[in-house]
């Protein structure tokens, strides 16, 4: 059954169709997995070969088209009638003749949707050139526009049901990160760490269980905390060094991540120095995320203080969070840096992640919000300083 109540969908759905008109789109066709899992439920690890959700203005009711050993996956996550739910054909996948969007194609020809213009999602990870090009030899009397992020910013703001699954979420990634915090010590391999921290996430707590965070947990160590995305290896952790930690919960593929870091022995001075330049900068961007402010306001506060702090930080400072698969937990709309005027929503969620790289150290803390009357609201309750175990 789907995650959610079909009243919501429904108004996903509607809400959809209301900026499709505003777009001058008939039809648009969904490929990003999270995107079609937002308008009708479907979760499955089925996004390796093509599939997608079709929603027609002239159709109540979208069509959740994937490949066909799926289509039971479909009935079973999705809140739509069996109808509409339809599986191609195996040979189409991975075939170098045929594409299952050639079939998609058909289909929608069939039902009458083939004219008029069509909205794709044309920069996504799950949608090819090879698909795009598919569609329009098969819908030649279609007209195409990019629709990337026509869904993704209707998720940007998140009805009640959603910020309660966010909530779990963060319980899940609280427990993910003390066991993480207890696990790391000298001499202690860094993939049994791993192995530990994989095992909170889909435990979760005794009320509810965890998903498949769309990212691996990050866990650079020593100097690989000079850069961000290092995940582990079998190699020891090491005494006098410091290691990052980033890593989610996640629920109903809801996330929540979370970033601290940890030192085993006596912090250098330029880390304790930044440390308290990120935990300023941090309550000051938190404080700032208000309705009625931009995204780069909230990352000027924190421009402001890292400045006096005498710190300097080329990339952005948060994005927005949310429902999402591998490989990112992002939704892809809004960041907070200089130049984006995006004006900030009651109950949008952003994960404000301060990050601090130089060539042989680094430090992150972070927090995921939500957009609140007074500021931003963390789902997280977890103490926001430099970890030190001596």
């Amino acid at each position: 059954m789907a995650a959610f109540a079909e009243s919501e969908y429904r108004e996903r759905i509607r809400r959809t169709k209301e900026r499709m008109v505003a777009m001058g789109l008939d039809t648009l066709v969904v490929a990003d997995p999270a995107n079609m899992n937002y308008l009708t439920g479907y979760d499955g690890w089925s996004f390796y070969t093509p599939q997608c959700v079709v929603v027609a203005l002239a159709e109540d009711d979208p069509l959740c088209i994937v490949r066909g050993m799926d289509r039971n996956g479909g009935l079973r996550t999705s809140f739509l009638p069996p109808d509409r739910v339809l599986g191609y054909p195996d040979g189409y996948v991975q075939a170098s003749d045929r594409h299952p969007f050639d079939w998609i194609a058909a289909d929608l020809k069939r039902r009458g949707l083939g004219r008029g213009r069509i909205g794709t999602e044309q920069d996504v990870y799950y949608f090819s050139p090879r698909a795009q090009v598919a569609l329009e030899r098969g819908l030649p009397d279609a007209d195409f526009s990019d629709a990337s992020l026509l869904v993704n910013w209707i998720r940007a703001v998140k009805s009640d049901a959603e910020l309660a699954v966010m909530s779990e979420a963060a319980r899940i990634a609280e427990r993910s990160m003390a066991v993480a915090f207890a696990a790391i010590e000298p001499g202690v391999r860094q993939c049994d760490v791993a192995a530990k921290i994989y095992a909170a996430q889909i435990v979760g707590t005794e009320e509810f269980g965890g998903d498949y965070p769309a990212f691996v947990p990050l866990l650079p160590t020593g100097i690989g905390t000079s850069t961000p995305h290092l995940t582990w290896t079998d190699e020891p952790f090491a005494a006098e060094t410091a290691t990052i930690l980033e890593l989610a919960g996640c629920r109903h593929r809801y996330h929540c991540p979370m970033a601290r870091s940890l030192y085993l022995g006596t912090p250098p001075e330029a880390i304790r120095a930044t440390e308290g330049v990120v935990l300023e900068g941090l309550q000051a961007a938190l404080d700032a995320a208000r309705p009625g402010a931009t995204c780069e306001e909230v990352e000027a506060a924190w421009r402001t203080v890292a400045a006096r702090g005498g710190v300097t930080k080329e990339s952005r400072i948060g994005y927005a969070v949310g429902l999402n698969y591998p490989p990112d937990w992002g939704e892809h709309t809004m960041s907070l840096r200089p130049g984006d005027r995006t004006v900030l929503e009651p109950n949008m969620t952003l994960h404000a992640i301060l990050g601090i790289w130089r060539d042989d150290w680094g430090i992150e803390i972070s927090e995921c919000f939500k957009v609140a009357p007074n500021g931003a609201e963390p789902f997280c309750d977890f103490p926001r300083e430099l970890f030190v175990k001596r």
